[in-house]
């Protein structure tokens, strides 16, 4: 591994076009392969229809028009290359990894699918099926149904209140044209992130990659975006035919200086995102069985920063499990934590953390993120040197500070009520 690579704090960038992309770079000669990322700022937040940016996605791996979906998973398959499009709220990704003996085939069939995409009627009907067949088992899944309930509440009005998959009718509502339009607009240099790494050179790579991607149009940028999560409490209760009761909750949290961060975690750590040992799970399950698995967190994603858990009960313990949490919660938000639990998440977040990016891939990631979060490529290692200083009196005054996690929302799945 090139050191200087991985301890860049900064992101390169590449003309293309006249456009300065961004470059996140890391040479490994640890093994003879390659990773492409071409991520594209807007994702579905960016579809004026819901679930738009997720059939656009899954247009682009039914391979090119030229070859079809079979012709052009052959293709791949037979040089071992993985080519790959994803969407999140914000981003539309193309994944491509390779074996270095075949890159010039990689690249160029990636460049293939960004010039020919199998944009058919055939391919978007079935595309279509398969997201109705999804949608249906969806709601079998009580942990999804719960989970997008309390996005209901905690982001109403938002794109984040939309599930990415869009809903029956919107499903059925989406058009050839509006797929284009999507990708049209999505797929341009302006909106552009590249992330790569493994066996390659960077100037070798700067140069294939203005090549290959210089037939892309300029576009227009898109701004990230940010959605606060509700103040106002609230709760949704559906009945399904279950043995057991899910419950996810959620609260606003409010970031303020985000370089503080690093004590939103450890914080969330004490309070439930430990397993066995956190506030949380210790009380409602080792402590009173109310539970079969219970946690907290703190989501700082740039995103939406907010606190969500989950607990999953007997029914008759629903009242009290969502009793109990409360209290912990407010407990911990008025006295803070203790001593021996600061220590504990220190022994964990240091000695764990590290272990996140020992491999290329977990580390590509990590520095995406934090580009994207307009943070150090390298925030990481600078938040595990703040959480070995961390004394207690900062952590409870930060902990007390955000009073606004007992705004706290429900979203329950519980039995069919007997006739």
């Amino acid at each position: 591994m090139n050191a200087q690579d991985k301890d860049k704090v900064e992101a390169d960038f590449i003309t293309i076009n006249d456009v300065a992309v961004p470059l996140i770079f890391e040479e490994s000669k640890n093994l003879p392969i390659g990773n492409l990322q071409l991520v594209f700022v807007g994702g579905s937040a960016d579809g004026e229809i819901a679930g738009l940016g997720a059939m656009s996605a899954n247009m682009l791996n039914e391979g090119t028009k030229g070859l079809g979906n079979v012709g052009f998973a052959q293709k791949l398959e037979s040089k071992a290359i993985s080519l790959q499009a994803s969407v999140g709220l914000q981003t539309l990704s193309l994944s491509l990894s390779y074996l270095k003996e075949f890159e010039h085939n990689a690249f160029e069939f990636l460049g293939m699918l960004l010039d020919d995409p199998n944009l058919t009627m055939e391919s978007l009907e079935k595309i279509k099926m398969l997201s109705l067949s999804k949608l249906a088992r969806a709601q079998s899944d009580f942990d999804d149904v719960a989970q997008k309930n309390l996005n209901k509440i905690l982001f109403k009005g938002t794109p984040l209140a939309i599930p990415l998959i869009g809903d029956k009718q919107s499903i059925e509502s989406i058009r050839l044209e509006d797929i284009e339009a999507f990708l049209k607009r999505n797929l341009v240099l302006n909106r552009l992130i590249i992330v790569a790494g493994g066996d390659m050179q960077e100037e070798k790579l700067k140069k294939e990659l203005t090549t290959l991607l210089e037939h892309l149009p300029k576009g227009e940028a898109k701004a990230r975006l940010h959605f606060e999560a509700s103040r106002d409490a609230d709760s949704i209760v559906i009945q399904k035919p279950t043995e057991q009761a899910f419950i996810y909750f959620g609260a606003p949290f409010d970031v303020g200086d985000k370089e503080k961060n690093y004590m939103a975690k450890v914080m969330g750590f004490i309070l439930g995102a430990s397993g066995f040992g956190s506030r949380i799970l210790e009380e409602v399950r080792v402590k009173r069985g109310l539970a079969y698995s219970a946690s907290m967190r703190i989501n700082v994603s740039g995103s939406a920063n907010y606190a969500s858990g989950y607990l999953q009960t007997k029914l008759e313990s629903k009242d009290e499990a969502i009793k109990v949490v409360k209290e912990v919660v407010n407990d911990f938000i008025t006295n803070g934590a203790k001593d021996e639990e600061l220590q504990a998440a220190k022994a964990f977040l240091l000695g764990s953390e590290p272990l996140l990016e020992e491999t290329l891939a977990s580390r590509l990631s990590a520095k995406f993120v934090n580009y994207f979060q307009g943070l150090p490529l390298d925030n990481r290692k600078r938040e595990l040197a703040l959480i070995k200083d961390l004394s207690l009196e900062a952590l409870n005054a930060y902990i007390k500070s955000h009073k606004e996690v007992l705004q706290m929302s429900f979203a329950i799945v519980e039995a069919t009520s007997p006739n």
